[in-house]
């Protein structure tokens, strides 16, 4: 069985360019905001969340947070576009797997995650 991924993004091309690349070796399910990603944890079975940090609404250290609250125990690697290292600490900070910045090469993705899921 295919490990599944859920991709939470804002960026429609930011969306399509990741499934691309993840596309050939897993699952993955793509949402536009963290409301959305919650509302997705809540009837699908995912194995690892790649999160963007920065999200108009509830960004993504707030949707993390929300994981968090509801003992959602799914690794989330962190996708940041501005580098910001407050960001970066925050995430690391409460428990995020890992970060990527954007734009990140697709050879630099599959390892983040095949990285991930070999801990398991």
């Amino acid at each position: 069985m295919q490990k599944r991924i859920l991709v939470v993004d804002d960026d429609a091309m930011n969306l399509r360019r990741t499934s691309l690349i993840l596309e050939k070796h897993y699952e993955v399910l793509l949402v536009k905001s963290g409301e959305e990603a919650l509302d997705k944890l809540k009837h699908e079975s995912i194995d690892l969340i790649l999160l963007d940090i920065a999200m108009p609404g509830m960004n993504g250290i707030q949707t993390f947070k929300r994981l968090k609250e509801d003992d959602v125990e799914i690794p989330v690697i962190f996708l940041t576009a501005s580098g910001d290292e407050d960001d970066v600490m925050t995430a690391i900070r409460l428990g995020a797997a890992n970060y990527l910045k954007k734009p990140f090469m697709p050879k630099e993705l599959l390892e983040r995650v095949a990285k991930e899921f070999e801990k398991k």
